[in-house]
């Protein structure tokens, strides 16, 4: 296994989620600071907005608005933030979110797919749960697949698979992306050992899945690649905190840009963390989303 160093180019946060390479910036989610947020490449970054809930998975339509999941436990719900500001509501998953509405994926035609807790992390024992799917025109339909805690999900280059972290599954899910933007096919992509708990994924241009090995502290937390034979070839290892997310930025999509948070399932619960923004060069090249 390859391992790359890396270094912090932003911290002072809160929980960070979400990162998006978009319009030349990366984009996340501060759950407890309660700010979406976009930073430079030098990392600096300024608040483009500041919701009443947490914000959790955050993209993007074509119109320019942005679309965020609300990470809280009564309001299973997408908002839509327009050009101007203006917060509205844009899709209601609670009739089939089983536990916290968490990440999201939205699809270069405006589908957005939305993930949930499926149970109430740090009080009971993991649960399946599954996917909404938003069409762009509004509709809210169940996709088919149990998954434990679906997390962070990418698309293949081509459009036509979607790849989803199942965070207590220990494992990396498929499904075959249909040309209505409906999800069928789920399988398992790649089987992880126990200790790996994937959260937000990155997809690189060879085919290798880059994910935070999420609620881990010591010397397993970190971000690591697999491929599709399970095999893990590359590591980011983040000792200090939890390896959350990441996503590839740049001009080139060459760098590795990774959330980390310091803190405890029991800080979490009780809204504590110190969060950073980090980087790593990995000789590898992202798959825009």
């Amino acid at each position: 296994m390859k391992n790359h160093s890396l270094q912090t180019i932003s911290s002072g946060h809160g929980y960070l989620e979400a990162p998006r390479w978009h319009d030349g910036r990366l984009w996340a989610s501060d759950f407890f600071g309660k700010h979406v947020l976009h930073f430079e490449e030098d990392g600096s970054h300024t608040a483009f907005a500041t919701l009443e809930e947490s914000p959790s998975g955050l993209g993007f339509l074509q119109d320019g608005s942005v679309l965020v999941v609300l990470l809280d436990p009564t309001k299973k719900k997408v908002v839509r933030i327009a050009s101007d500001g203006s917060v509205s509501e844009y899709a209601d998953i609670a009739h089939i979110a089983r536990g916290m509405a968490n990440d999201m994926l939205v699809s270069p035609s405006g589908h957005a797919y939305i993930g949930n807790f499926g149970f109430d992390l740090g009080a009971e024992d993991p649960k399946a749960t599954t996917l909404a799917h938003v069409t762009p025109e509004g509709n809210v339909s169940r996709v088919e697949g149990d998954a434990t805690f679906p997390n962070g999900a990418a698309l293949s280059a081509d459009g036509r698979t979607l790849l989803l972290a199942e965070t207590f599954g220990h494992r990396i899910d498929a499904f075959d992306v249909n040309a209505d933007g409906s999800l069928t096919n789920f399988r398992v992509w790649a089987q992880l050992d126990e200790s790996m708990h994937p959260d937000g994924i990155a997809l690189d241009t060879e085919g290798g899945v880059w994910f935070g090995n999420g609620l881990t502290n010591g010397p397993e937390s970190g971000f690591y690649r697999v491929e599709e034979s399970g095999e893990i070839t590359d590591s980011v290892l983040v000792p200090d905190a939890w390896a959350v997310a990441c996503t590839f930025g740049g001009s080139d999509l060459d760098v590795l840009y990774m959330f980390c948070n310091a803190t405890t399932l029991e800080q979490f619960g009780e809204g504590k963390s110190q969060g950073t923004v980090r980087t790593a060069q990995v000789n590898r090249r992202g798959v825009a989303q």
